[in-house]
C-alpha cells in the first residue's frame, strides 16, 4: 500500500486541503484512465488543460487531486494538493511512487538537436557487447535489457520513465542511456531523475513551433546541464558554437570532444568510405562501420562516455569498431544494378545538410544523387524553405513530397518548401505529393551507380495523414520498388 504522504517528498506544496494519510492506487494525468483511489495530476498541455477534467477524474474515482489552481468548489473526502507547477510535482511524485529507481542505475542523458538516438542506441549496444545489462529510452524504442517496448515520445512522461527504470532495477540493469528532448526538459519530465552524466551533441534549427526563439530552445537544453550534480560528468561538443554555453554554469565535471578543436577527446578522420570510417581517436586508430563526419562526432561522444563510465580505453575502441548502424540512421541498401538507396531520419536543416555532404564527400560525382524529402505538418514551418534550399543545392535531382502531413494539406507544405529553392535550381526540383510515388519516381530515374537519399522519416513505420496513422516504411518501400522495377 502506498500512502499519499510518502510520494509527496520534495514536492513544493503551496496549500493542502484534506488528508495525506490516504492510501492511493496509482498516478494519472489522463482523466480517461482514472480508477478508484487514483491520484489525478492536472497538467496544462499545449492542446488541453487537465484542470478542466478534475470533476470527471473525481467521478471516475480519483481521491487525490494535484493542481496549480484550486477548483471553486471542493468535494468532501477529496484531498487537494495545490502546487506551483504540476509538471514538476508529477516528476517528483512519479519518482517517489516507483521508489526513485534512477538512484540505483548509472543513468546518462543525451541531448542536442541531432545525434541523440544514434548515441543513446549505440551506447546501449556497446555496453551490451561489454557484458552488462543495459537499458535504453529512445525515440526508436525502449529496451529493458533484452525486452523491447515501443516508444511514443523521444522523452516519455515522468510516470512512464520511472515505470521502465523500476523495471530495469528488477531486471538487474546497471546502465541506462536516455534521449533527453527539449520538450522533456521544458515539461520537467527529467526533473527528479538522478543522472550520472550528460552528453551534448549539437544545436541547430528545430522545434521553433514549440519554443518561441532559438535562444529559449538553447537555454532549455542548457538547463539540463545546470541541474546535474557535482558527482556527474558533462561531455560537450566544443566544435559546436553552443558547446561551451551548455556547460558554463554546471557544477558537474566538464569534458569536451571535438574533431576541429583542442579537446579532452579528439578524433581525426583518416578515411571516409561507404563501408566505414578510419578514425584516429586520441592516439589510436580504429575502423568503424558507420560513415560521415556527423557519425565521427557521435562515435567520439560514445567513446568519451564509455571512458567516463569506467571502461578501459582499448576495450572501448574495440567495441566501437563492432557497432552497427541504428535503424533509419544512414541505413542503406545496394540494388542488383548497383543503385544505392539511403534512408535517414534527417528532418532538420542541419541533419539534412550533414547527410548530403557526407554522400557528396564519398561519391565520385560520376553518378547522380536523387533526394526525396518532405517536412512534417503541424510543426516548425520556418525550416521548410531551408530544407528545400539545402536539398536542391546539394543534389542533382530533388523530389519534394509528403512527410507526416498530420492535419495540414501536404500540397501547401510542399509549396512552402518550394519558396526556398533558388531560381538556378528550379529545373532540378519536382513536387510529388504521394510519398510512395515520389520514391518510385526516384527509383525510375536512377541509373546504375546512382544514389537515392530518402530523408525525414528514418525508422518510422507509419505516415500520419489527417490524424490517422497508415503503415509506411521508407526502407521497405524503396526495396520493393527497386525489385519491382528490376533495378
Amino acid at each position: 500500500m502506498i500512502v499519499l504522504k510518502d510520494i509527496l517528498y520534495k514536492v513544493a506544496i503551496e496549500s493542502l486541503k484534506g488528508s495525506t494519510e490516504v492510501a492511493v492506487n496509482k498516478l494519472e494525468f489522463d482523466s480517461r484512465k482514472i480508477e478508484a483511489n487514483d491520484v489525478f495530476i492536472a497538467i496544462r498541455g499545449t492542446i488541453s488543460n487537465g484542470h478542466d477534467f478534475i470533476q470527471k477524474a473525481i467521478e471516475l474515482g480519483a481521491t487525490v487531486i494535484v493542481c496549480d489552481t484550486l477548483p471553486d468548489q471542493l468535494e468532501v473526502g477529496i484531498t487537494y494538493v495545490h502546487v506551483g507547477d504540476t509538471n514538476k510535482a508529477l516528476a517528483f511524485m512519479a519518482a517517489n511512487y516507483f521508489d526513485n529507481p534512477s538512484k540505483d542505475l548509472k543513468l546518462v542523458g543525451i541531448t542536442g538537436t541531432n545525434g541523440k538516438t544514434t548515441i543513446a542506441s549505440l551506447l546501449f549496444q556497446l555496453f551490451k557487447k561489454a557484458g552488462f545489462k543495459v537499458g535504453l529510452i529512445s525515440t526508436v524504442k525502449i529496451m529493458v535489457d533484452e525486452i523491447e517496448y515501443k516508444a511514443t515520445h523521444t522523452t516519455p512522461d515522468s510516470i512512464t520513465i520511472n515505470h521502465y527504470l523500476a523495471e530495469m532495477i528488477e531486471m538487474g540493469v546497471e546502465y541506462c542511456f536516455m534521449e533527453v528532448s527539449s520538450h522533456g526538459i521544458h515539461q520537467k519530465r527529467t526533473e527528479a531523475l538522478h543522472f550520472v552524466g550528460g552528453v551534448f551533441t549539437n544545436l541547430s534549427h528545430d522545434h521553433l513551433d514549440y519554443h518561441a526563439t532559438f535562444a529559449e530552445y538553447r537555454d532549455v537544453k542548457k538547463s539540463f546541464f545546470d541541474n546535474l550534480p557535482k558527482t556527474a560528468f558533462s561531455i560537450t561538443n566544443i566544435d559546436d558554437k553552443n558547446g561551451a554555453v551548455m556547460v558554463q554554469n554546471t557544477v558537474s565535471k566538464k569534458l569536451t570532444y571535438a574533431l576541429k578543436s583542442y579537446a579532452d577527446y579528439r578524433a581525426q578522420i583518416l578515411e571516409n568510405q561507404l563501408s566505414g570510417l578510419l578514425l584516429k581517436v586520441n592516439d589510436n586508430e580504429v575502423w568503424v562501420k558507420l560513415i560521415g563526419t556527423f557519425n565521427a562526432y557521435n562515435l567520439l561522444a560514445i567513446y568519451a562516455t564509455a571512458i567516463e563510465l569506467g571502461l578501459d580505453s582499448l576495450e572501448a575502441l574495440r567495441l566501437l569498431s563492432d557497432l552497427e548502424s541504428v535503424s533509419g540512421r544512414f541505413q542503406f541498401i545496394v540494388s542488383d544494378s548497383n543503385i544505392t538507396a539511403i534512408v535517414d531520419y534527417a528532418h532538420t536543416p542541419d541533419a539534412l545538410e550533414n547527410v548530403l555532404k557526407t554522400i557528396n564527400d564519398i561519391r565520385t560525382k560520376n553518378e547522380k544523387l536523387f533526394t526525396v524529402v518532405g517536412c512534417g505538418g503541424n510543426r516548425d514551418k520556418a525550416k521548410r524553405p531551408i530544407m528545400a534550399s539545402i536539398a536542391s543545392e546539394l543534389s542533382n535531382q530533388v523530389i519534394l513530397t509528403s512527410d507526416n502531413p498530420r492535419n495540414e494539406d501536404p500540397v501547401l507544405i510542399i509549396s512552402e518548401m518550394e519558396q526556398g529553392v533558388a531560381p538556378h535550381n528550379y529545373k532540378k526540383v519536382l513536387a510529388i505529393t504521394d510519398r510512395k510515388q515520389a520514391i518510385k519516381t526516384a527509383c525510375q530515374l536512377a541509373q546504375p551507380n546512382d544514389i537515392i537519399l530518402i530523408a525525414g522519416k528514418g525508422h518510422e513505420t507509419y505516415q500520419e495523414v489527417n490524424g490517422v496513422r497508415h503503415h509506411f516504411d521508407d526502407m521497405e518501400t524503396v526495396k520493393e520498388l527497386l525489385e519491382q522495377l528490376g533495378k
